[in-house]
């Protein structure tokens, strides 16, 4: 099992920025592939983005040229860059270890979340 540990969020005016880091655990970090997930209040958790660990990267729609996901193997880290943020980006953002996917079901190993607030 890998301890997962998000940072990064708070609040930001619409049209801003944040960046978001996922630090783990353990030595394995590289092996797997990694991923970004939100949830809203009263919404379904739902797919950010996602990185192989080849590097390979998808986005859902909503966050197609406005975040970019990557990773730093040294230092066990996975990262989320956000911009052009909209009120609708308001959610608590999870990271996640698992397989290269859209799906939830398909990672084994979550933070606790970190709170991305967006003002219009």
């Amino acid at each position: 099992q890998v301890h997962l540990v998000e940072s990064g969020g708070g609040l930001v005016q619409a049209g801003g920025s944040l960046r978001l880091s996922c630090a783990a655990s353990g030595r394995t970090f590289s092996n797997y592939a990694m991923g970004w997930f939100r949830q809203a209040p009263g919404k379904e958790r739902e797919f950010v983005a996602t990185i192989s660990r080849s590097g390979s990267t998808t986005y859902a729609e909503s966050m197609k040229g406005r975040a970019t996901i990557s990773r730093d193997n040294a230092k066990n880290t996975l990262y989320l860059e956000m911009n052009t943020l909209k009120p609708e980006d308001t959610a608590v953002y999870y990271c996640a270890r698992g397989g290269y996917s859209i799906l939830s079901g398909d990672y084994d190993s979550w933070g606790q979340g970190t709170q991305v607030t967006v003002s219009s």
